[in-house]
């Protein structure tokens, strides 16, 4: 790319190369312990086939079958420092099978797809297809950006690791205490400030950046830049670990100059920029629950075949049959709303907000719960770090707070209810 970073460029060359497909490994390393993706946690077409095309559908057969392949049977990292090495590695794995494209084509029911086959089988594979669609859809609704469109280039095509800088230590649910400030210098502005729980912070190759220009205006005064990770300035400032292999950190900005170039749409519109970028994804993050949430359904289902306890399966026990009804019937009413939600976006709805909070708040607190009851029904195996109804159980969890809490879309539920009510009976 035309004025790429070199460290942008370093860190490509650092990739290492995808491990072999499970055709060319020998098969005593493909999945010996815990075999590749089951079928039944490939996405199911069949229940949302109404809000669905019959490319959607073949891309759910496609995108299923390399998950299984390519995804599943990876190793997954033991720490911080080889979960940053396999995320590079993995967007590498992403950009060249060309997944990430439904982001640019902005076609919510595909991103949706790709969410719940990365997610059943790597949650980090799933974390860095997010990642990549937060850091550039600020940058695609931003019509006529050259720098946006060159950054867009990139990122899309697995070369470049976006990250999504929003979240500081005062402004988490309430964007709008955002504190960041940006100067304007001339032909540049000047950052100064702090973000935190910022995902591939450290790894990243350009940051979209939600900075204050008129602190004065509260939420009508936040732009939003696109930062490239080498602007002098900025700085990493350290990994935040989680219980689940996720690269996280914290960034500093000092007195770090931008052109003014680099600012998405006009100054003060970086609020409703964002908020729009988070009304479009935030359905794709309960399809990334209902990724999780099937595998772990496909792994109980599996286990409660085989596993036998007083003379018989665990399948053949009625509490176990309840927990399995439960947990295959949340399943399905979240997948509907999930797609609901990404078809009214497709069809071109200016605001997908209710529908997208009702997807978002009632997909991910199914999955948690489904995947509880998988580690319940799996007993012991369940909590052993090696197994991925562990890993899930670590991974799900952190769906309940992002792009918003499970609280805040209630709030955001009941407001549009009781707009809706006052403009039919002022």
């Amino acid at each position: 790319m035309k004025g790429r970073s070199a460290s942008a460029m370093r860190r490509k060359r650092d990739v290492k190369p995808a491990p072999a497909s499970p055709a060319t490994r020998p098969a005593a390393q493909v999945g010996a312990k815990h075999p590749a993706e089951p079928a039944s946690a490939i996405p199911d077409p069949g229940p949302v086939r109404a809000f669905l095309s019959d490319d959607h559908c073949t891309l759910a057969a496609r995108i299923g079958a390399f998950a299984a392949r390519e995804l599943a049977p990876r190793p997954a990292p033991g720490d911080d420092g080889a979960a940053r090495k396999e995320a590079r590695a993995l967007l590498a794995l992403l950009g060249e099978g060309g997944w990430l494209e439904p982001i640019r084509r902005q076609d919510w029911r595909a991103c949706c797809i790709v969410r719940e086959a990365l997610a059943a089988a790597s949650p980090l594979a799933d974390a860095v297809f997010a990642l990549q669609a937060l850091g550039v859809v600020p940058m695609l609704l931003s019509s006529g950006s050259k720098v946006a469109a060159r950054w867009a280039d990139e990122i899309l095509a697995g070369r470049a690791m976006a990250a999504f800088a929003m979240t500081e230590a005062e402004a988490g649910s309430d964007v709008a205490a955002i504190a960041t400030r940006a100067r304007s210098s001339g032909d540049a502005y000047v950052l100064s400030g702090a973000k935190t729980f910022i995902s591939n912070a450290g790894i990243a190759d350009v940051y979209t950046v939600f900075a204050s220009t008129d602190p004065a205006a509260g939420g009508r005064g936040i732009s939003c830049f696109v930062v490239p990770a080498d602007a002098p300035g900025l700085r990493f400032t350290g990994a935040q670990v989680l219980s689940a292999p996720h690269p996280l950190g914290q960034i500093a900005f000092e007195d770090c100059r931008v052109p003014a170039a680099n600012r998405l749409g006009d100054e003060g519109r970086g609020f409703a920029l964002g908020l729009k970028t988070l009304d479009r994804l935030r359905a794709t993050v309960g399809a990334a629950a209902c990724g999780m949430a099937a595998r772990a359904l496909a792994e109980a289902i599996r286990h409660a075949g085989n596993r036998r306890q007083f003379g018989k399966p665990l399948a053949e026990f009625q509490l176990v049959q309840e927990k399995l009804a439960r947990m295959a019937t949340g399943l399905a009413a979240a997948r509907l709303l999930v797609y609901r939600a990404a078809w009214e976006a497709d069809r071109g709805a200016e605001r997908v907000t209710l529908e997208a909070a009702m997807a978002k708040a009632f997909a991910t607190e199914a999955a948690q719960r489904i995947v509880d009851d998988a580690v319940q029904i799996l007993g012991g195996a369940g909590v052993m770090a090696s197994h991925p109804v562990d890993r899930l159980y670590r991974a799900v969890r952190a769906l309940r707070i992002y792009e918003g809490t499970t609280e805040i879309q209630h709030l955001v539920i009941a407001q549009q209810l009781l707009e809706r009510a006052r403009s039919v009976h002022p």
